[in-house]
């Protein structure tokens, strides 16, 4: 938002200004109780919560009671996987190494505990990214269906241009990737 250089702030309050000026314009309240500066713009604290959240599934001490591994795996993809996978188009992309190998990690014991393979968080991203940009795609009405766009051929879909890694690594280029990958 707003550029604090040298314990200057008024750019940054000017920007401010600027910000409740639009909103009551339009016909928006901004409500300053709920209203808070987001400065950090990683995933590490929500991967870290996903981390903690699905080591307590309990899948090691149903292990315990000797139940089949399809049943394990039930229990993993229903309870473990949908944790670890909500929202995943939206967090996954710039997610760091270590968040991700972090998250890896608890797919891989699950693995351990049921004696199957199940598949990796990259490979679940890829496809729910495709999944949602055919939806996209398919939805006339959609406000974001104009950023996939066919090329001339018809085949593929035009890549977005992107000048910051964040943005390249967001969802709409990665589906647009992953939808011409899938053609």
């Amino acid at each position: 938002m707003g550029l604090i250089s040298d314990n200057d702030e008024r750019a940054y309050l000017e920007e401010i200004k600027h910000l409740e000026n639009w909103c009551q314009e339009n016909n928006l309240l901004l409500n300053v109780s709920k209203t808070k500066e987001l400065i950090d713009l990683s995933w590490s604290r929500h991967t870290n919560s996903l981390a903690k959240k699905v080591a307590r599934q309990h899948l090691n001490h149903l292990r315990c009671f000797r139940l089949p591994s399809k049943v394990l795996r039930n229990f993993y993809t229903c309870t473990i996987e949908s944790v670890l996978t909500g929202n995943i188009t939206v967090w996954f992309g710039n997610s760091t190494k270590q968040d991700r190998q972090a998250l890896q990690r608890v797919v891989r014991s699950a693995e351990h505990i049921t004696h199957m393979e199940l598949p990796d968080l990259q490979s679940i991203y890829y496809k729910q990214c495709q999944t949602k940009a055919r939806r996209i795609v398919k939805d006339p009405t959609h406000p974001n269906k104009r950023l996939f766009s066919l090329l001339r051929s018809g085949k593929c879909f035009r890549s977005l241009m992107t000048k910051t890694e964040r943005l390249k690594r967001s969802f709409f280029p990665q589906a647009i990737r992953a939808l011409n990958q899938g053609n």
